[in-house]
């Protein structure tokens, strides 16, 4: 007698009878909070460990605390600084306090939320020990104020600073520079000026301070080690969000004629704003 065997079943409905005799128990709501929570945390975790090397080798934001650089920049302002490239004449550049320039702004611990938000690059209002001024004379520039015409030249060549310098409401410019000085720029440092002019205690500010590791007037230059770099644009609030450029003016400086001296020269002593 031929006896007749059922056919296979198709390969879909195998699989299908398989997952169904070996299905998992569906997981309890503990088990899927923590699956979560492990996710959310990973997640965290790696963009704190992203940030964290970002803002060591590549970028950082910092928050503008006074009006010394307007209206270039403005007070509350989020500004870009990169660190990939070297700083040139007319750069709005981040640094470190050369020594003595914020000894009269009040020292405050911050809390440990902005000190979470510091470590990943993130600023706060708390944030200590750091300026924001424009680079006006780079290792071996003489810089000079002023012409005839109330210029301050860069080894012989008039800047022509209007497109910067503040305006105020009345559309009055600042003059580039009230205090009259002459220096020589030392090596590995720069002189650096505010864009607002009478509201900046910038390195004409300091031609006369007294250092007890250094000579008269030379904490008035900013050492290159110092310098966080370059600020290339505004981030925060978005209506002013835009890059930052260097003026032209500076481009026609020319290079220094000599090798940058060990000490600043400094003609007269200097006078302090």
């Amino acid at each position: 007698m031929t006896t007749h065997k059922a056919p296979p079943a198709p390969p879909s409905e195998a699989l299908h009878e398989a997952s169904h005799n070996h299905a998992l128990p569906p997981r309890t709501l503990g088990q899927r909070a923590w699956a979560f929570i492990r996710e959310l945390l990973i997640v965290v975790v790696g963009a704190v460990v992203v940030s964290s090397l970002l803002r060591a080798f590549v970028g950082q934001m910092f928050i503008i605390p006074s009006q010394s650089m307007e209206s270039t920049l403005l007070v509350g302002d989020r500004v870009v600084v990169q660190k990939l490239t070297d700083f040139q004449r007319g750069d709005v550049v981040v640094f470190s306090d050369p020594g003595g320039w914020l000894e009269e702004e009040p020292v405050v611990d911050p809390p440990p939320w902005d000190k979470v938000l510091e470590f990943i690059g993130l600023p706060t209002q708390s944030t200590p020990g750091h300026l924001i001024k424009r680079v006006i004379g780079m290792p071996g520039d003489r810089v000079v104020c002023c012409t005839a015409k109330g210029r301050i030249t860069v080894n012989g060549y008039p800047l022509d600073e209007r497109s910067y310098l503040y305006t105020d409401p009345d559309e009055v410019q600042v003059k580039p520079s009230e205090v009259r000085f002459e220096v020589v720029v030392p090596r590995d440092k720069i002189f650096v000026m505010g864009d607002h002019r009478d509201l900046s205690a910038d390195s004409r500010c300091h031609l006369s301070d007294l250092s007890t590791s250094q000579a008269k007037g030379q904490v008035a230059f900013v050492p290159t080690s110092l310098v966080v770099g370059p600020a290339f644009a505004i981030a925060a609030p978005f209506d002013r969000a835009e890059r930052l450029h260097r003026p032209e003016t500076f481009a026609a400086v020319p290079a220094a004629k000599k090798p940058p001296p060990e000490r600043a020269v400094i003609k007269p002593a200097g006078v302090n704003c």
